[in-house]
């Protein structure tokens, strides 16, 4: 202040920590007002847990199918967030220059990434809290470790997040779109998600359970339906995917 009354301008970038949640509220609710992203995470996970847990489509098995699908669709709208989601989104950003716009700007390129990532946790919140409150009341009885459950789904978010910053930051935007609505679609199906590995033939059982989404639904089903302690392969898979997502996301992604 230069006098009584009379204040200086003080120019300059606001605190690194600052920047980041400003920037991380703003891709929040990015998130949150696309349609297309809002029926990825949110509406499509909704409809297939009420519709495959009121109608006896697909043989899940003893006990309530809302046990067995539950943490499968946990699962799915994991994938849908951290990496269908944040593939396509950020894959258009990178084709309109924004990446390139905001790489130029004080905030730091790796905390735009941490910005995304914060974003991507936020909206899994939301996400999780939503389907645990419909599939409780569809008679969900989730059992286990919390501890697992955390752990499996921090690490479920650093793969898929790896997998879809590498998609976005390596292919055309167009081709990115495909290519992660094909992913998903795929992984809907032969991930575990809704129906049982046990419905694949041996050898190919074996190829399918060291996906992410298959890492990730069958680890949350041993511990929310089976009572499991601490799924130490599926842990084990999930970390390797995230070591090689986010390695190759980091060697390879393209700003411009």
């Amino acid at each position: 202040m230069s006098a009584a009354g009379t204040f200086a301008p003080r120019p300059g970038a606001a605190p690194l920590p600052r920047m980041i949640a400003a920037q991380a509220s703003f891709e929040t609710k990015m998130l949150l007002r696309n349609g297309e992203q809002l029926l990825l995470t949110v509406i499509i996970p909704s409809l297939l847990l009420v519709l495959f847990s009121s109608v006896d489509i697909i043989d899940t098995g003893k006990g309530k199918s809302v046990d067995f699908l539950a943490p499968g669709i946990l699962a799915l709208a994991v994938m849908s967030t951290a990496f269908t989601g944040q593939a396509i989104a950020t894959g258009f950003e990178r084709r309109y220059g924004v990446l390139k716009r905001l790489g130029a700007s004080p905030l730091p390129r790796w905390a735009l990434m941490c910005a995304k990532t914060l974003a991507v946790l936020v909206t899994e919140v939301l996400q999780i809290v939503l389907l645990t409150v419909i599939a409780f009341a569809l008679g969900w009885s989730p059992h286990g470790n919390p501890a697992a459950v955390v752990l499996l789904l921090v690490l479920g978010t650093a793969a898929f997040s790896g997998l879809g910053l590498l998609m976005a930051g390596t292919l055309k935007a167009e081709a990115t779109l495909a290519a992660a609505n094909l992913v998903f679609l795929l992984f809907l199906v032969a991930g575990g998600v809704i129906v049982p590995m046990d419905k694949f033939p041996g050898g190919v059982q074996s190829v399918l359970n060291l996906l992410p989404i298959s890492a990730l639904s069958d680890g949350l089903r041993d511990v929310l339906q089976h009572g499991a302690s601490m799924p130490w392969g599926d842990l084990g898979i999930l970390a390797v995917w995230s070591v090689l997502g986010l390695g190759a996301a980091a060697r390879f992604f393209r700003w411009e």
